[in-house]
């Protein structure tokens, strides 16, 4: 990967990082924080009507026209089955502002945050110049989104079946993040890719009470790359609690 950073979560303490500011395009690794902006301005069963604007480009959860489905069902979307669909219609639905001001909420969102090598343009991780993050970024913003009970419990979901309001419209939605199902302790928490932004992936794993926060990004091999990182992390360093002279 051109990018790597592990994080030790409880202390917030960095165990590895390489080119960690380097400002790289991060995919849709951008739906941590699309996520984030529908939690925090959203009622979980707030229901959206999908539009015509709907129709989205690249991975999709296969949204239809008409349909109407709540937030829940499109942050699982989102999170599980990596839709650019179900992220363009939380952001639609953004209040007053509409898509606009829902990317606005994501780039302010990133100045309270400190992550001074971000920037959104949009909120599925469609490539542009001023769309751009960097591995400690993506990490700080995983760890503020895993500290939401209800994001950790879908960056965690393996597989979901959903329906729209009246359960007449079903989607099937498996994780993108294959290693949930393959490292010891994983709990989330997305992957991405486009074609200039290479493979990505942050993970959140969990051993005896310790937990870390890995990202790769631009990677060959982004499973591979992640696997080998956090099996290195947990057989390279001790957790201990300290002594008191």
């Amino acid at each position: 990967a051109e990018a790597a950073y592990v994080l030790d979560l409880n202390s917030s303490t960095p165990l590895y990082k390489r080119n960690e500011n380097r400002r790289l395009m991060p995919a849709s690794t951008t739906k941590i924080m699309t996520a984030i902006i529908a939690l925090e301005n959203y009622p979980l069963d707030k229901v959206i009507t999908i539009t015509q604007e709907d129709a989205s480009i690249g991975q999709t959860m296969k949204l239809v026209r008409g349909e109407q489905i709540s937030v829940e069902s499109l942050l699982y979307g989102t999170l599980v089955g990596s839709g650019n669909d179900a992220a363009l219609a939380l952001a639609l639905a953004y209040p007053q502002t509409g898509y606009s001001g829902f990317v606005n909420a994501m780039n302010a969102k990133a100045q309270e945050l400190h992550l001074s090598n971000t920037h959104f343009s949009n909120v599925s991780g469609v490539e542009t110049p001023e769309h751009y993050s960097s591995a400690v970024d993506l990490a700080r913003l995983a760890k503020y989104a895993l500290s939401n009970p209800t994001f950790k419990q879908m960056a965690s979901t393996k597989s979901i079946t959903l329906s729209d309001t009246l359960g007449k419209t079903k989607h099937y939605l498996t994780n993108t993040n294959q290693l949930l199902n393959q490292v010891d302790g994983m709990y989330g928490v997305k992957t991405g890719w486009t074609e200039n932004a290479g493979e990505c992936l942050i993970t959140a794993v969990e051993r005896d009470g310790n937990h870390i926060i890995t990202v790769v990004l631009n990677s060959q091999n982004r499973f591979q790359d992640s696997a080998v990182l956090i099996d290195w992390i947990f057989n390279s360093f001790n957790w201990e609690e300290p002594k008191l002279l």
